[in-house]
């Protein structure tokens, strides 16, 4: 099953199996915001961890999809919009626990998220600009500074999980092979505490950051339109599906 929750000891965990490298499609991006939703508001549910199988945490995007069918493109950004609202909005706490690759749409579910645990071999990407896209960056704002930000953006660089550790973005950074029993025992701590104190609090400090971060992705997403519309995006997304690599402009 690509996407699985389990309910243990108060803990909904959310685990990501797309082989091969958590890439996620259209139909799957729009499964996710009612299980998120649905384990948020789970009575017996005070922490939500949301972790991966496989190569890497999260691929982002399906681009052989978008190749394929560019009809679906509409399809792909209401199915990330709405994933990466109900992760914030979700009623108890969200824990991301990534490693390797967190890529694009993977940067969407670790800035909505409350916290993030990271494998020592993770890192963070936006390569839009290299696929003819768009977005990620409303999001990566909640985790990193607006220079790093850009920075990451206008390059399609990589940020070691260290270095995100190291500014704020990540809680606490582990060996890959202890990720999941130090994200659990990171989520026993939350889902030991009131459930009410803990839902008061998501809405408190939601309401607190001085910006809306959903609006800010929805504005993101209309420049995504805008890019895909363009030659130039065709041509970075041919060059990625043929060779794998970045176009020459």
């Amino acid at each position: 099953m690509p996407i699985s929750c389990t309910i243990a000891e108060k803990i909904a965990e959310i685990v990501f199996d797309v082989p091969p490298v958590n890439a996620f499609d259209s139909e799957t991006w729009l499964s996710l915001p009612p299980i998120i939703a649905d384990a948020g508001r789970n009575p017996e549910v005070n922490c939500v961890l949301i972790r991966a199988e496989g190569r890497g945490f999260c691929g982002g995007v399906d681009i052989k999809e978008m190749q394929a069918h560019p009809e679906r493109i509409t399809l792909l950004n209401r199915g990330n919009y709405l994933t990466f609202k109900a992760i914030r909005d979700a009623e108890v706490p969200v824990v991301a626990a990534v490693h390797k690759f967190v890529i694009g749409g993977g940067i969407g579910i670790c800035g909505a998220s409350d916290t993030i645990i990271a494998a020592d071999d993770a890192y963070f990407s936006l390569p839009e600009v290299d696929r003819g896209a768009m977005g990620g960056a409303s999001h990566l704002s909640r985790m990193l500074p607006l220079h790093k930000v850009r920075a990451a953006f206008f390059t399609g660089g990589n940020i070691p999980a260290e270095e995100a550790y190291r500014l704020g973005g990540v809680e606490k950074v582990v060996p890959r092979t202890e990720l999941e029993s130090e994200a659990r025992a990171f989520c026993a701590v939350i889902a030991s505490k009131s459930r009410k104190a803990l839902v008061i609090a998501k809405e408190a400090l939601n309401g607190l950051e001085p910006r809306d971060v959903d609006r800010g992705y929805r504005w993101e997403q209309g420049f995504t339109l805008e890019m895909y519309m363009h030659e130039d995006s065709q041509a970075a997304r041919d060059a990625f599906v043929e060779t794998g690599k970045a176009a020459k402009f």
